[in-house]
């Protein structure tokens, strides 16, 4: 498991709500697993030009002398989306094969391109190259991402999903949530957001669903329909 960063563990000891209004954070909270945030005379994770400070407004007590707590005070609504992928992210995926058609050409089509799997790109901390995680992204081929950036296009301005069905073979719609975008969810169950984890999920559901009616078929087998022979 990757160490977490000291943003990482600011906002999971601050806490802060959907409005990005967190708790005052006393210095004194800054031990055992949060003793990385222990800062002396700046606020060094907290700059102003720093990956916090271009997601929340900050704040911090006193307001002048010796810092004795800081919080988030809300969300920055003025920040643009930067596309920019960190360079390692960028090394780890450019030698995968595409996770929707399975192909890593040449070819204008089929070269790999890192594709942000949130097509709305919305999310500051993917937005941050110092926040951003293996995870927020996949291999995708010029082809399949054009077709994904036009779907994604369509949900935003529908809020429908796509519906994974539409690919024959496919055993269900969505893997999580159905065809509604909701806050909660974002993208989380759609098959364009992550065909790995569709796929992974669809085995475990038709597993189970195969085990429950496997075993109603052999009780009616040897019980019948009213549980006699």
């Amino acid at each position: 498991m990757s160490k977490k960063t000291q943003i990482e563990l600011f906002l999971e000891l601050a806490k802060p709500d959907e409005n990005g209004v967190s708790r005052w954070v006393a210095k004194t909270e800054f031990v055992g697993k949060y003793s990385d945030l222990m800062f002396q005379n700046g606020w060094s994770w907290g700059r102003g030009d720093g990956a916090l400070a271009k997601r929340f407004i900050l704040e911090r007590f006193p307001e002048y002398g010796a810092i004795e707590k800081v919080r988030t005070a809300g969300l920055k609504t003025d920040c643009s989306f930067s596309q920019n992928i960190r360079s390692d992210i960028k090394n780890f995926y450019k030698d995968k094969n595409c996770v929707m058609l399975g192909v890593h050409g040449t070819s204008v089509n089929t070269r790999i391109e890192i594709d942000h799997k949130d097509g709305r790109k919305n999310d500051m901390r993917v937005s941050d190259m110092a926040t951003q995680k293996l995870e927020d992204f996949q291999p995708l081929c010029k082809a399949a991402n054009d077709v994904k950036r036009q779907i994604c296009k369509n949900c935003k301005a529908t809020d429908k999903r796509w519906d994974a069905k539409n690919l024959l073979g496919n055993p269900y719609s969505f893997y999580k949530g159905d065809e509604n975008y909701t806050e909660e969810l974002g993208c989380i169950g759609c098959y364009q957001y992550d065909p790995v984890e569709y796929r992974k999920e669809s085995v475990k559901k038709l597993v189970k669903e195969a085990s429950e009616n496997t075993t109603e078929f052999i009780m009616k087998k040897l019980y019948g329909d009213n549980g006699e022979n």
